[in-house]
């Protein structure tokens, strides 16, 4: 195998910094697409292990065609009722026998599924999320890839971009689930949050689920609204220099009393559908000024599919230039091919304001080296994919 092409383009700014408008987006653990990652990412790294423990190595898998259909609901100030339930299919493939050794996949895929559910949309009963599982034989074709003759091979042509370091407004849009979440009980796992800075003004939309048992009238409604746009203004003033402008809950029309009110703090309980890879990107974030790959990483297998690999390695690259050379900005792109060592990309592009080649091509080496430590922190559950 020849060596990839490796491209270095030299920038003289920080292409983020410098433009006047930027748009940063996330959706919460708890949005419709975000559980549909979640789970799918658990039933990958369930069966990673169930492999890993039976054969000593992860098979053939991608369980990464989660879908979710809403369910519907009743809600009232303090309490209302689930009508129907949520219904969450789990598609993909998977090795389902080793030697005529069968492999329990839909038990396994069903326990992790329930078990995400469970430790992460607390105010979700049991009986509201009905499963399905319906994951297929793993194609032979792309078994035959997965570690022959010692060897993991790409088992998909694709591009993993990533980029570093985090602007002001990403950082600011990342971290306000976590302080909403703590800070405002009545508040639940669906959140979104979309930033817009314009010049020198930050606009923070904000769409909350309010959990119904926590509110008892319309009053005590609003009364959230205002505490949820009071931490959003606080968190971001604290963190930027620009004026920072709120909206919270912006389709509400309080005078009627229609209001993002619901029982279990998801949008996915009253008709709002999901599916993996519609969501963030591996660095938790939906950045449509930075390039993005439209790969689904949640529930790809951690050991061969680029899909997932590259994206983590081209952003773990690029935050490592930015701090290892002083990087003001850097974007890192990873081109494979289907059949190849998933070490060995066909190409490397890498903009960035760093001026070292040298380092810069050590640094994208040694991840790329690394990508043996990157699967096994994948399958202990220690990197996020959304």
């Amino acid at each position: 195998m020849p060596e990839p092409t490796f491209t270095i383009y030299h920038l003289d700014r920080d292409p983020i910094a410098s433009r006047a408008t930027e748009f940063v987006e996330r959706k919460g653990v708890g949005h419709p697409d975000s559980i549909c990652d979640g789970i799918a990412e658990a039933i990958s790294r369930r069966l990673s292990r169930h492999y890993l423990d039976e054969f000593g190595r992860v098979l053939h898998h991608n369980t990464d065609k989660v879908q979710l259909v809403a369910g519907s609901t009743d809600p009232a100030f303090g309490g209302g009722e689930i009508v129907d339930p949520i219904y969450v299919l789990l598609g993909g493939r998977a090795t389902k026998a080793v030697d005529g050794h069968r492999i329990p996949v839909d038990q396994l895929a069903l326990d992790a599924a329930r078990e995400y559910v469970d430790d992460h949309l607390g105010e979700l009963p049991a009986d509201a999320v009905e499963f399905d599982c319906r994951i297929g034989e793993a194609s032979s074709d792309l078994k035959s890839l997965f570690d022959e003759r010692g060897v993991t091979r790409a088992n998909d042509t694709s591009v993993g971009t990533g980029y570093a370091p985090l602007s002001e407004t990403d950082r600011i849009v990342r971290g306000l689930e976590s302080a909403l979440r703590e800070r405002v009980p009545a508040v639940g796992a669906d959140l979104k949050l979309m930033g817009w800075r314009a010049d020198d003004d930050l606009h923070i939309t904000v769409a909350a689920a309010v959990v119904s048992r926590h509110v008892s009238d319309i009053d005590e409604y609003v009364a959230v609204k205002r505490r949820v746009a009071e931490v959003v203004r606080r968190y971001a003033t604290e963190r930027t220099a620009n004026a920072v402008h709120v909206e919270v809950n912006a389709a509400d029309d309080v005078e009627t009393g229609r209001v993002y009110l619901t029982e279990t703090g998801l949008s996915a309980e009253m008709g709002d559908d999901g599916n993996v890879g519609r969501g963030n990107r591996v660095n938790g974030l939906i950045t449509p000024h930075r390039p993005m790959s439209l790969e689904a990483a949640a529930g790809k297998n951690p050991v061969s599919h680029v899909g997932k690999l590259y994206n983590l390695l081209a952003s773990n690259a690029a935050d490592r230039i930015h701090r290892e050379l002083g990087a003001a900005h850097t974007e890192v792109k990873l081109l494979s091919r289907i059949g190849c060592p998933v070490t060995e990309p066909l190409a490397i592009d890498v903009d960035t304001t760093a001026r070292d080649d040298d380092g810069i091509r050590r640094i994208v080496t040694e991840e790329l080296d690394g990508i043996d430590d990157l699967s096994r922190a994948l399958v202990a559950g220690e990197v996020t994919v959304f």
